[in-house]
């Protein structure tokens, strides 16, 4: 009981995170979809599959945070590159100042709670 609820809560952390780390990924440079996957995958407990990033990156394109554009490539078929739009490049800097909110909250409360435990 104690590891479903675990993995369940971990679960909802890492989906409400990528939308974030796609956006910071792409946020220097364009990036076609493996490309991310690969980046992303060096995140230590982020777990990400292509299955994953195309719907993702579909959906970014949608909502106007990523423009895609095809680059031939010399090792196969043209690749869809992704990058920031203006749009998306101000919603990456307000999620980033979100997150840092949080986790600076987290650390407090656990702070208080190491220091009220010695």
């Amino acid at each position: 009981m104690h590891d479903q609820f675990l993995n369940n809560w971990t679960t909802q952390i890492r989906k409400g995170l990528l939308d974030l780390c796609v956006l910071n990924a792409v946020a220097c440079r364009k990036m076609y979809g493996y490309d991310i996957v690969r980046t992303l995958r060096q995140i230590e407990g982020l777990i990400i599959s292509e299955g994953t990033i195309y719907p993702l990156l579909s959906r970014l394109s949608r909502d106007g945070l990523v423009q895609s554009s095809l680059v031939k490539s010399n090792e196969g078929p043209a690749r869809k590159y992704y990058e920031l739009t203006g749009l998306g490049r101000r919603i990456r800097q307000q999620m980033n100042i979100s997150w840092e909110t949080i986790v600076q909250g987290i650390s407090r409360i656990q702070t208080n709670q190491t220091s009220e435990t010695n």
